[in-house]
């Protein structure tokens, strides 16, 4: 009875764990801009997994400004192109069963969610940089025992990835540093 009890209050508070999750848990997580690393929040619930990269854009693309080249824009390209498929970067342990269902990417200097001009295209907006990626998976399955970080083999320039987690049964965190890619989840 008490388990049973127990359980309820989990799923009842969820919903809220995961709002303080998305509130605070990027800004926790967030250090200094540093180049070659990156944060990755995942929040696992029922039927649901999300994810929640920030990475310098040194990072993904080699500079962290508009591109003033055909060479860095056909950089730009790729690396939006891979941040697009969410199944390559985001491997969720195949027994949940779990498929891409929306990716947003934000990086103003890139032309993602703003244009170049409001990030401040010229002098001492071209110093730091930063790109945000949120995905969406819908799950069918269990819930996940692990996840595997594809974003190492995408991007040569990571070195090492923070990542927060939270499920409806505990929270977490793991630096992966290259080669690691998988973070085991508590269920």
């Amino acid at each position: 009875m008490k388990a049973i009890a127990r359980a309820s209050r989990l799923r009842a508070s969820l919903p809220l764990a995961l709002a303080a999750f998305a509130m605070h848990g990027p800004v926790l997580a967030h250090k200094a801009h540093e180049h070659g690393a990156a944060t990755l929040d995942l929040a696992v619930e029922a039927g649901r997994v999300t994810v929640e990269l920030d990475a310098p854009l040194d990072g993904l693309v080699g500079f962290e400004r508009v591109p003033r080249t055909d060479a860095e824009r056909k950089t730009v390209d790729a690396a939006v192109a891979a941040l697009r498929q969410p199944d390559v970067l985001i491997r969720i342990d195949p027994e949940s069963r779990c498929t891409p269902k929306g990716v947003e990417l934000t990086a103003p200097k890139l032309g993602l969610g703003g244009t170049p001009a409001a990030a401040g295209a010229g002098g001492a907006g071209d110093e730091h940089a930063d790109l945000q990626a949120r995905y969406a998976f819908e799950c069918l399955g269990r819930a996940p025992a692990f996840v595997e970080v594809g974003l190492f083999e995408a991007f040569r320039r990571l070195s090492r990835i923070d990542v927060q987690w939270v499920t409806p049964k505990a929270q977490g965190k793991a630096s992966l540093k290259r080669p690691a890619k998988r973070v085991e989840l508590a269920r």
